[in-house]
């Protein structure tokens, strides 16, 4: 991927990048109820494996957002043009490693699941969670799909870690019997505000139901 060097000091949100920098805890995570029902439908019908599918539309969703593409690398900020994901796949054994999936938008959406299940079976049989060399370009994506939850309290790598991460949790039908499925998101608060974590879920809601 590609990525470009901003400059915060002519950034609009040039004070706002200076006050969480280097606060103790600068990460800010949001959960969202989101309607898959139509989604879960149109992946029975094709016989797509649901997760690999949802990681496919939150990448593109988050890909979306320049900010979200945006890192901290040492005292300089890069935006990237597009960013792949690594995402958690779970062992027989109850354990779990990353399986890193490329997103090219171009690519069909059967080229996509064939891809994405070729390299979930390369994952499991490697069954290391250690990240490729260009993990700062990475969404970080996991699930637990056994409950649906109300809050996610989601694990970071110090003040610097600027890696999105996308977590969501079991679908279930409410009073409209419409299918919730609780997702996530974690920021850095210094690249990220409420502003951009709503387009977030502005743009999964509008990616969900453009899938037909």
């Amino acid at each position: 991927m590609n990525y470009r060097e901003i400059d915060m000091s002519n950034d609009p949100r040039k004070a706002h990048f200076e006050h969480f920098r280097h606060a103790p805890d600068p990460h800010v995570g949001l959960t969202v109820d989101v309607d898959v029902t139509d989604f879960v439908e149109i992946c029975k019908a094709k016989g797509w494996s649901f997760y690999p599918a949802f990681i496919r539309v939150a990448v593109t969703a988050a890909n979306a957002v320049p900010e979200l593409r945006r890192r901290i690398r040492g005292d300089r900020v890069v935006e990237y043009d597009r960013c792949d994901s690594s995402h958690i796949e779970l062992l027989e054994n109850g354990a779990y490693c990353y399986c890193t999936l490329r997103h090219d938008p171009a690519q069909s959406w059967e080229d996509y699941m064939r891809y994405a299940a070729a390299q979930r079976t390369l994952a499991k049989a490697g069954a290391s969670i250690e990240e490729e060399e260009d993990v700062e370009s990475l969404y970080f994506i996991s699930t637990i799909p056994w409950l649906h939850y109300r809050d996610f309290s989601q694990p970071n790598y110090g003040p610097d870690s600027s890696n999105p991460a996308i977590t969501w949790g079991k679908y279930e039908p409410d009073y409209r019997d419409r299918l919730m499925m609780p997702v996530s998101l974690l920021v850095h608060h210094s690249l990220v505000d409420g502003l951009q974590i709503a387009a977030f879920y502005r743009e999964l809601e509008t990616r969900l139901k453009a899938i037909r």
